[in-house]
């Protein structure tokens, strides 16, 4: 084969990429979204212009709701920041552990992917805080300057933000979706594209359920909030501030604080009641 018929072939692989999604391509994809355009994509199921005035609508089983943005109740913060802490001080140690406040489970339905009848989804993912507006570019620049420091030293940041409530965003628990290309589209990932309604359970005791709208931002975004920006930009780097730097920034998920529930067990005012 020659370069020309090589360059028509690879054009032809292009023009047919649309085409391949419809008539068989992979599985990981649902049968009737194609939400990338070049690369990028826009959640359209979520308005988050008033977000600063504690509102947020979706458009949740095909038909637009308002929703009012709440705080965390001091008994999740208190547990949540108080259990990050002691988790670090197993990890110096060398012990570590998965529950806890860092892995929710968050559970998503509405699209069918290709690979299964269900569109019920449940995804294990890492979830923290991220600083207030007037807080984060601070944060920001303190990693960016220290991210070659040792992991000790990088510890010490993040005991000092827990140390410090007042400064976190109490509205929000962020996350990122690691692996949604183009080419390749988890199941929550589609699900909270279409119907951004997700609840995440902590395996814990005491044990929450938070019910969210969730935000699903690209980190190229450009229509995004800038104040969502930045969190999307703080999330990735405090994954990469921990985990080692990565070739490029993930696809960012902010969980707007709808309604929690206590589902602690043992406790007899808790049971699955709701307390926010």
């Amino acid at each position: 084969m020659d370069r020309r018929d090589f360059l028509k072939l690879a054009a032809i692989s292009v023009l047919l990429t649309p085409l391949r999604r419809l008539i068989g391509g992979p599985l990981e994809h649902a049968e009737n979204i194609n939400v990338w355009k070049r690369n990028l994509f826009k959640q359209e199921s979520v308005n988050s212009n008033q977000f600063r005035e504690g509102i947020i609508r979706a458009r949740v089983d095909g038909k637009w709701q308002k929703y009012e943005i709440r705080a965390l109740p001091d008994a999740f913060i208190e547990w949540n920041l108080n259990s990050r802490l002691e988790s670090f001080k197993d990890m110096m140690k060398g012990k570590f552990r998965l529950a806890g406040p860092h892995s929710g489970m968050i559970a998503s339905y509405g699209v069918g992917r290709k690979d299964s009848r269900f569109t019920l989804n449940n995804a294990v993912k890492g979830f923290g805080f991220a600083p207030k507006e007037e807080y984060i570019d601070e944060k920001l620049q303190f990693m960016k300057d220290t991210i070659e420091e040792s992991m000790p030293k990088k510890m010490e940041f993040l005991v000092e933000l827990y140390e410090h409530p007042e400064v976190l965003n109490t509205d929000i628990q962020t996350s990122l979706e690691l692996y949604s290309t183009p080419e390749f589209e988890t199941h929550s990932f589609l699900n909270l594209i279409r119907n951004p309604q997700g609840t995440i359970v902590f395996l814990d005791n005491p044990s929450y359920e938070i019910r969210t709208i969730v935000r699903v931002i690209h980190p190229e975004d450009k229509t995004a909030d800038h104040y969502e920006r930045k969190i999307v930009e703080y999330t990735n780097l405090i994954h990469s501030y921990f985990h080692g730097k990565f070739s490029k920034d993930f696809i960012g998920l902010i969980c707007y604080v709808i309604e929690v529930f206590d589902n602690s067990p043992g406790k007899k005012e808790a049971m699955g009641r709701r307390i926010v």
